[in-house]
């Protein structure tokens, strides 16, 4: 038997076993066994590519953010030491206790990692910054961050430099630049700062997180320990998440790798746009453990720019306290699931005192958007300038009523300029 020929049976065998354990006829030619091998591998490479072009894209408008110091005049920087964190900078959130296995050998969100299979990330830790009075400023926060525009603003946790006497941004080319002009909303975990690039920098492309899906791949960039321009693969797992570090909005839940020094960096789709802000994890040992939280972009880029132009985000409100139309409500109330928010409350005064809203109103739209959530209608509210009058369509005993509401700031939902008469309100025929 000649070299070539044996070279051959083996070529046959090999690929009539690739055709037989991925349920393909063995073909009667091995051009054809490659051919049906190749169409088996096309799916696989054509995500690998995506990945590596999404990562490639986006990449270059990452950041390091290093906080150093600590601030004990700071109002954020008090709050934080009251919350728990991991030691770069990453806040944890345990899980809740029925989300354990149900064995003996359920973790114990309290015990040690096991330090023989943990990494040794002591020599990865930035060393202290010396001051220009000759001090030493400890390393306080780690994170990251990104470019949202080409003049120096960048993005990333309010948690990452909460407190910090100095922030320093370490540019893709190792460059480091002391940022200023930094700020933050504790209620979103957003924080915006500046830097003077003395070179072109590269800005972030947004994304749009409304479109999102659950099942769609999105990648997650930052410095994790220190090592910059990490990247992790995963899916969106889950919208319309609510944990307590975060009291303004709904986060996304992905199970791309988040570990501590991820915080603020982008969560990007498979076109390299940035769809949210890694921000927090699920965690029992302060590690990665499936389960990460990501703020989603439209609901950052407006608190962002709030931060840029006015130092503080301005929310709007009108005064109300709601409940879910849900399983549980809807039957006592004879009314479909999910049309709607529930108004149970309204706050004597409030901006929508003034408007004529009542307790059990069924708010269905607001200011021509549609409501179903109860965060639909704060993302809706909030946004809108305080002091404009919006339309707000309300379900009251079977008939739809249209109301005029003025909004007021969130810090006093009675601050109303002008009363807006409740006869005024419009009735129109009952929806379905």
């Amino acid at each position: 038997m000649t070299e070539n020929f044996r070279v051959f049976i083996s070529l046959r065998f090999v690929m009539s076993g690739l055709m037989l354990g991925a349920g393909i006829a063995a073909p009667g030619n091995p051009a054809r066994a490659i051919e049906e091998v190749a169409d088996l591998q096309a799916e696989p490479r054509a995500l690998s590519r995506a990945f590596r072009n999404a990562a490639k894209d986006a990449s270059p408008s990452v950041v390091t953010i290093l906080s150093y110091g600590q601030n004990s005049d700071d109002d954020d920087a008090a709050e934080s030491k009251k919350k728990k964190k991991t030691p770069l900078g990453t806040d944890d959130m345990p899980l809740p206790d029925d989300a354990a296995p149900n064995n003996d050998a359920a973790p114990n969100e309290d015990a040690a990692p096991n330090e023989d299979a943990a990494p040794d990330t002591t020599e990865l830790m930035p060393s202290p910054l010396q001051s220009d009075d000759g001090t030493s400023l400890p390393i306080t926060g780690l994170g990251s961050g990104f470019i949202l525009t080409s003049d120096g603003r960048i993005v990333t946790n309010n948690h990452v430099i909460a407190g910090a006497k100095k922030v320093i941004v370490q540019l893709p080319d190792k460059t480091e630049l002391e940022a200023f002009d930094i700020y933050g909303d504790v209620e979103s975990d957003v924080a915006t700062l500046r830097i003077k690039p003395t070179e072109p920098i590269t800005a972030a492309t947004l994304g749009n997180s409304d479109s999102l899906e659950i099942g769609d791949w999105v990648l997650a960039i930052g410095s994790p320990f220190n090592l910059e321009a990490t990247v992790s693969a995963g899916i969106i797992s889950a919208k319309h998440r609510a944990i307590q570090r975060i009291s303004r909005g709904r986060l996304l839940q992905t199970d791309a790798a988040i570990n501590p020094g991820n915080s603020g960096g982008p969560l990007i789709d498979l076109d390299g746009d940035v769809v949210a802000i890694n921000t927090a994890i699920a965690t029992r040992n302060g590690g990665y453990q499936g389960i990460g939280f990501a703020i989603p972009i439209n609901q950052a880029k407006w608190i962002a720019d709030e931060l840029y132009e006015h130092h503080r985000v301005r929310r709007a409100a009108i005064g109300v306290r709601l409940a879910e139309l849900n399983k549980k409500v809807a039957p006592k109330l004879n009314l479909p699931i999910g049309i709607g928010v529930v108004v149970y409350q309204v706050i004597e005064g409030s901006a929508a005192a003034k408007s004529g809203m009542k307790p059990l109103d069924v708010i269905t739209d607001f200011a021509n958007e549609p409501v179903r959530r109860m965060n639909d209608l704060q993302e809706i509210v909030e946004r809108l300038p305080i002091g404009s009058t919006q339309s707000v369509k309300v379900l009251r005993a079977g008939e739809t009523v249209e109301l005029q509401v003025q909004l007021a700031p969130i810090e006093d939902p009675t601050d109303i300029k002008t009363d807006v008469p409740a006869d005024k309100a419009e009735s129109t025929e009952a929806t379905p």
